[in-house]
Formats: C-alpha cells, sequence, structure tokens
C-alpha cells in the first residue's frame, strides 16, 4: 500500500472530523451569543427574537446537530444558506472582498457546510450509525 492510496483510506474519517471541528466552532458563535459562555461583551444586551438572536439559536442549534451528525446533510444546507446570506448582509456592504469585509469566516463556513451538504457527514455520525443499524 502507497502513501496516496493510505491517506486515501482516511477521507471518509477526515471528513466527519471536518465536520465535527467546523461545527463545534460555529456552535460556539451561538453559545457566545445567547448562553454567554464564552462571554462577549457586545451579545450583552442580545434579543432573542431579533436577526443577530435568530442567528444564535441556528448557531447553537444548528451547530450542536451537525457535532453529533444528525440531520446533517438538511441542517449544512440550511446553514450553508444562513452563511450566504449572512456575508451579504453584513459583510458585503462594507466591501466585496472578505479580507477587507470581515467575512472570511462566513464564506469558509458557507463552503464547508455546502460540502458537507454534498458529501455526507463521513463515519463518525449518529446519521451514519443509523444507517448502519438498518
Amino acid at each position: 500500500m502507497n502513501a496516496s492510496s493510505s491517506l486515501q483510506s482516511w477521507a471518509p474519517r477526515a471528513l466527519s472530523v471536518l465536520r465535527i471541528v467546523t461545527a463545534f466552532l460555529f456552535m460556539v458563535h451561538g453559545s457566545a451569543k445567547l448562553l454567554h459562555v464564552p462571554h462577549q461583551a457586545m451579545f450583552d444586551n442580545l434579543k432573542l427574537m431579533s436577526q443577530l438572536g435568530l442567528q444564535g439559536v441556528l448557531e447553537l442549534v444548528g451547530g450542536g446537530l451537525l457535532v453529533i451528525g444528525l440531520f446533517s446533510r438538511p441542517i449544512a444546507f440550511l446553514l450553508c444558506g444562513d452563511m450566504a446570506v449572512a456575508y451579504f448582509i453584513a459583510h458585503w456592504p462594507k466591501s466585496w472582498l472578505p479580507i477587507l469585509n470581515g467575512g472570511e469566516l462566513a464564506v469558509l463556513f458557507c463552503f464547508v457546510f455546502l460540502y458537507v451538504w454534498i458529501a455526507g457527514p463521513g463515519p463518525w455520525s449518529v446519521d451514519a450509525a443509523m444507517r448502519r443499524g438498518r
């Protein structure tokens, strides 16, 4: 077995790791907004029924579901669209270039979620375990 085929055999597990790490980082954004953990002063007066409050719910709940890999494809599709909308509402008006408008994370989250929607959650997920159980 050569190095390339050895690495290729790890690709499905690497997909799971990419999904888990990305979703955890996304979930922490929601946790900061809604649970104030970690504390971010800019979210101290956040109203749940606001655009930012809804974003926090999507980040916390959607991120949590993706961490465990439950309903991965529909959640990833929803979050991909959410990040595209967030980019064009919050970042695009400042500049078209992400490095100039602070939108790099929104773009990266958007495309990783797009990839998870297409590729699936990988073998380390509740979705995969449920498929194996059938």
